[in-house]
């Protein structure tokens, strides 16, 4: 109708925009029109109601015009000029975000006008994006409540897509360890090519005269390196000048750029998970280079053997799976004529075989038993005897932690002597735990020495022919050794006769120098576990907690969103991409073929778990700095509570937190499901042990 067009153009928020006369001719004309077009009868209402708009208008104008206006807060809808006419507004009606208005003339009537004192908050309840979608979906709890079952939800599914993507391959259940090749007979070209590798591992191990360990850890710091004088056991296959040489080569190749180190050194400060992949890429490429190197560039020249130097054998590089711990193996060429060559196993003894890794979370120490040192030891022991123990002491050698061996070496010691050398006494046969090769920089390897058990006493003697004691300088010397030894070859020939090291029993262990990275601290929520069982609850429980990880990072994103943009990059980028790494690892871990290439990946993902710890500190500290700001312009604010966006900065930091410390603990138990298939292998009883 006219009448509320008029009514509309006469008024607005800020009250009458047209002068009283303007208004009043509007309405004069509006009658007028009204009793031209509509019967007598129907004008006596529209008379009453203009009479009454009249009257409105009149008093609003007089206010405004005539009136003092009311301070911001209040209103005032009487006529009067005094302040004491003017009421608060409703305090119920502002958001605790906003603040009152000034409007021109004041304020007429409730609810007064406010506006968001920021504006990343959003009308009309100066909610943040956050709060905007909590409060979309019922509130908080009601808002956990549903997203609680939609992770539980996405967990099931995404775990039933896991089991049908990569079949039974994870889950193998309790299994004896698999001693050999396992033959497909119904393609019998299988079988023959099997047969042709057998029988090239068997002469392979029949012509193995020494197999050499490189010393250092392979890092670019302390890269691989051989001591020049040869062992005795190679004296009479090789030329000492010429193998001189042949060390001086593969120790310039083995050594790294400086800039593969700088590389290393920045991510290690940008992203450890980042810094690990590429000292592990470089070392692939550096074992890759050596192994080419023998094989088809160097000419051989060091050995005796006119065969071996004419088709370029006698010599072969190899590295355990973790690329930790490399060996060079000697071969006899067929050319010799030496009755006496190659020597048999007893005749080897005592006969050292070193362990692969550091103890690290990522590189357990490990015993790697290949053709050929499986070969050699079924001369004595039979194999099924030998990848047994194998196994067991690859499970007890797990669960030992660099930094804190005096300890964790214990329980391993305690097995030898329960479970291992009670079976071997049979067959006249120990093993011992010693530690080898200590290197300049104070690096020692640690590994078994197997020797001969007679009627009587038989001293343990290792590669030099050296008798294998137990020498309390030569242990310190890991600390104390001088900083240019090794770069010399009198140095190294010094090396090469103390390479012996000594044995490790329960008395003297706790004299052992153990040290300690910058990364150590990692290793208290990081460690390698025994097998829980429960696989398919494990994995299941993973995929919850890693959605949930994933939805706490973006709801603590949009939080920060609330406080800064410049919040939102330095928990981004403080480490690079560190918080929302570990959703696409865990994805690409639980989602690998295989049990050994998923416990490889699994790794990696809790340690981009445990990095990321560090951009939700961040995110932590912007939270409380922001909550100190606001207490300053709000002062009334209670802490520590779950009212508000402010007062709850700390609530999605510490769930992640917690979230993340039970992924890491959860992921170790994975990777011991996925590592160890037979649980039988920490039994207590030696007797079901070796069953």
């Amino acid at each position: 109708m006219v009448v509320v067009e008029v009514e509309a153009v006469a008024f607005t928020s800020t009250g009458p925009t047209f002068p009283l006369e303007m208004t009043m001719f509007l309405l004069q004309l509006s009658k007028d029109q009204y009793l031209r077009e509509e019967e007598l009868s129907k004008a006596e209402v529209f008379l009453v109601r203009m009479a009454q708009l009249q009257q409105k208008i009149a008093r609003k104008v007089f206010m405004v015009h005539f009136a003092r206006e009311c301070p911001v807060g209040t209103y005032k809808n009487i006529t009067g000029s005094s302040k004491s006419l003017c009421s608060p507004c409703p305090a119920y009606e502002l958001p605790h975000r906003a603040i009152y208005m000034h409007i021109r003339g004041g304020v007429a009537e409730t609810p007064c006008p406010y506006k968001c004192v920021s504006d990343r908050y959003r009308m009309p309840h100066c909610f943040t994006a956050l709060e905007e979608l909590i409060y979309t979906f019922g509130g908080p709890w009601f808002f956990g409540l549903l997203l609680s079952g939609l992770l539980v939800l996405l967990a099931l599914v995404l775990s039933i897509a896991r089991m049908k993507f990569v079949g039974t391959d994870e889950f193998p259940g309790p299994a004896p360890t698999q001693h050999g090749s396992q033959i497909d007979h119904s393609f019998p070209f299988l079988e023959s090519l099997n047969e042709v590798l057998e029988t090239n591992r068997a002469e392979e191990s029949h012509c193995h005269v020494h197999r050499m360990f490189f010393m250092g850890p392979n890092t670019f710091s302390e890269p691989w390196h051989l001591p020049h004088t040869p062992p005795e056991q190679i004296t009479d296959i090789v030329y000492e000048d010429a193998f001189n040489k042949f060390v001086d080569d593969i120790n310039a190749l083995a050594a790294y750029q400086w800039w593969e180190g700088s590389i290393c050194s920045i991510l290690c400060i940008l992203s450890y998970p980042l810094a690990w992949s590429w000292q592990q890429w470089r070392r692939r490429k550096k074992l890759q280079r050596l192994r080419e190197f023998v094989r088809s560039e160097y000419d051989h020249s060091c050995l005796r053997s006119c065969r071996s130097r004419a088709l370029y054998e006698g010599l072969k590089v190899a590295a355990t799976p973790d690329l930790m711990l490399g060996y060079l193996d000697f071969y006899l060429g067929g050319d010799e004529k030496r009755p006496d060559l190659p020597t048999r196993l007893h005749q080897r003894f005592p006969m050292s075989l070193i362990f692969g890794g550091d103890g690290s979370y990522m590189a357990p120490f490990s015993l790697h038993s290949d053709s050929v040192v499986t070969s050699l030891i079924s001369q004595v022991v039979p194999s099924s005897i030998w990848h047994r123990l194998v196994a067991g002491l690859n499970a007890q050698l797990r669960l030992v932690r660099h930094g804190n061996l005096k300890v964790t070496f214990l329980p391993m010691l305690k097995w030898l002597e329960t479970h291992a050398n009670p079976a071997l006494d049979t067959y006249h046969v120990r093993v011992d735990l010693a530690w080898f090769q200590a290197t300049a920089l104070g690096y020692c390897q640690y590994g078994l020495v197997i020797h001969a058990v007679e009627g009587e006493a038989v001293a343990a003697e290792l590669q030099g022919g050296s008798r294998i004691i137990f020498d309390q300088h030569s242990l310190n010397q890991n600390e104390d050794a001088d900083s240019q030894l090794g770069h010399s070859r009198s140095n190294d020939a010094y090396m090469c006769k103390r390479i012996t090291g000594g044995i490790l029993n329960v008395d003297n262990l706790m004299t052992l120098k153990d040290r300690s990275d910058l990364f150590h601290p990692l290793s208290l929520i990081l460690h390698n576990t025994k097998p829980v069982g429960h696989q398919d609850l494990v994995g299941l429980v993973i995929s919850i907690l890693l959605l949930a990880d994933f939805s706490l990072v973006l709801l603590t994103s949009l939080q920060l969103y609330s406080y800064s943009m410049v919040d939102i990059l330095l928990v981004l980028f403080v480490l690079p991409l560190g918080i929302l790494a570990p959703f696409p690892a865990g994805i690409n871990a639980l989602f690998s073929h295989g049990p050994r290439r998923s416990a490889g990946l699994a790794r990696v993902y809790a340690l981009w778990n445990i990095t990321s710890l560090v951009n939700v500190v961040v995110a932590f500290v912007c939270g409380l700095v922001h909550y100190k700001s606001s207490t300053k312009r709000h002062p009334s604010m209670q802490p520590w509570n779950l009212g508000g966006d402010e007062t709850s900065w700390w609530l999605f930091p510490t769930g992640l937190v917690l979230c993340k410390l039970i992924q890491a603990r959860l992921v170790d138990w994975h990777v011991s499901i996925l590592e160890i298939q037979d649980r039988a292998v920490y039994s207590n009883d030696p007797t079901i042990f070796w069953q």
